[in-house]
């Protein structure tokens, strides 16, 4: 197979993969295409809950027809023993010739060993074809892994001003009904949405995918340092239905805490810088618990804390065309930069129109 020949069927198991996002954590969401004399004769993806594997997916599809072929996966196949056997056993048994994958995996029972099996059993292992895709897909999974965070999606819906409220606080609804249907299938990719105690407490949000058919609903994730947050509020209210998870300080009320306990919501306890939680914390504590991919919806000053700290992996803006002006709230709190050079500044990937709106996206260099 050539190199393009490569890049393209890698491409097709890297966008297979990608349906799993928010549906799979803690496992990464990986794509598999099987190809035999230039035909794909199984594909398959990660499924909801994290199992079955893509591999034996795409070898069940592909039958008898995988003997000899060439299989493409966007992750180095699993060589450990968990609920499921090895996929580097499966790929072995099914008499393959030949494995691409762009990266290996960082979980250290995985990292190299499936790559070595393969090679053992006389199978040809071909890697790093579309690595920097993988990575970008793969980002939050591989260094959650090896200790770090999960990948942070900040988004943020503003008037062409740059404001996302007029001074009274009210903001249903800045952008059209095409852009929040979008919001809600971004919520969907991704394995937490994360919202700020101020947030929580003006608009009194339920942060669930809605309008995108059965899908597993993320995890409802509020910063709250002290936990006063209203506790007939939706999230107090649906908390034994759909995860709720509550960073706060390390010496929380007792009774505020008892209370969360008592509606089903799971407490992480962060550390403070100074008086303020610490941002950095908080995302690791939620490695630590299993997330991959966070979608922050602010408000400002969770957003600005996220960006002062360097965590922000993707910027998703929809700006509306009406003006709110100066007295409007804006979208992101105060970073206090003192030259412009200080500011991070982010590649642009999209842009497109949704609705009456427009969406723009960022990621980080």
């Amino acid at each position: 197979m050539s190199g393009a020949g490569d890049a393209r069927f890698m491409a097709l198991a890297l966008a297979l993969g990608r349906r799993g996002q928010g549906q799979c954590w803690p496992n990464p969401a990986v794509g598999c295409v099987i190809v035999k004399d230039g035909r794909i004769v199984g594909r398959g993806w990660t499924a909801p809950g994290g199992r079955p594997h893509a591999e034996p997916q795409a070898l069940a599809r592909a039958g008898a027809a995988a003997r000899g072929a060439t299989v493409y996966v966007s992750l180095e196949p699993c060589a450990h023993h968990g609920e499921t056997p090895p996929c580097a056993d499966a790929l072995i048994g099914a008499g393959v010739a030949r494995v691409v994958a762009p990266v290996p995996d960082s979980d250290p029972r995985v990292s190299g060993k499936g790559f070595e099996r393969l090679r053992a059993a006389g199978i040809e292992v071909t890697t790093g074809v579309c690595a920097e895709q993988a990575m970008a897909d793969l980002g939050g999974f591989l260094r959650r892994e090896s200790g770090g965070r999960p990948h942070l999606t900040l988004k943020l819906a503003t008037s062409f001003d740059g404001r996302i409220a007029t001074a009274t606080g009210h903001s249903q609804w800045i952008t059209g009904p095409a852009a929040r249907h979008m919001v809600h299938g971004l919520r969907a990719r991704h394995d937490a949405v994360m919202v700020g105690a101020g947030t929580a407490r003006a608009d009194d949000p339920m942060l669930t995918v809605r309008g995108h058919g059965a899908v597993r609903q993320p995890v409802r994730v509020v910063v709250s340092r002290r936990l006063d947050l209203p506790l007939m509020s939706q999230l107090a209210r649906s908390a034994q239905e759909v995860p709720l998870w509550l960073c706060h300080g390390p010496d929380p009320d007792d009774v505020l805490a008892e209370a969360w306990d008592g509606v089903g919501a799971s407490r992480i306890a962060c550390d403070l810088v100074g008086q303020q939680l610490d941002i950095a914390s908080v995302l690791e504590n939620l490695g630590d618990c299993g997330l991959t991919r966070i979608f922050c919806e602010g408000g400002g000053g969770l957003a600005a804390s996220l960006l002062q700290a360097g965590l922000v992996d993707e910027l998703v803006g929809f700006t509306a065309g009406l003006a709110i002006g100066a007295e409007g709230l804006p979208g992101i709190g105060a970073l206090g930069l003192e030259r412009l050079e200080a500011a991070h500044r982010f590649r642009l990937a999209e842009t497109r129109a949704v609705g009456g709106d427009v969406m723009h996206r960022w990621l980080r260099d």
